[in-house]
């Protein structure tokens, strides 16, 4: 089991952007998430997950303003991928996602589980 607690992932409409030609790109504030992330990964010792997973994730919003919660996920798994928890977000089989209280700034708490093989 690894346990997190990460800064509050930017949304995925201001971590990626598109290009005029096609494709998306990671942009300013989803470089410095990444980072960030990386660096708690890091520092945390935490071993690169083999097999599949489920991911808990508990959003502590920085104010009372409404958000979508899956808005985001998908930046807080593009970020865990880069620093390296997993091959691929593909390895999820089970998410959980729940709003908690607001903290000032806002940050998740994050739980990965190593799921057991089933015959």
């Amino acid at each position: 089991m690894i346990a997190l607690t990460l800064p509050l992932p930017p949304t995925i409409n201001t971590y990626y952007g598109m290009r005029p030609r096609g494709g998306r790109f990671v942009k300013p504030a989803g470089l410095a998430f990444r980072k960030a992330v990386a660096d708690i990964v890091a520092a945390a010792g935490t071993p690169k997950l083999e097999g599949r997973v489920a991911l808990f994730v508990a959003i502590h919003p920085a104010d009372r303003r409404g958000q979508d919660l899956d808005n985001r996920a998908k930046s807080l798994q593009d970020a865990l991928t880069h620093a390296g928890v997993w091959a691929d977000d593909e390895q999820i089989d089970d998410l959980h996602l729940v709003r908690r209280e607001v903290i000032k700034g806002g940050l998740v708490k994050v739980v990965i589980t190593e799921l057991k093989e089933t015959a």
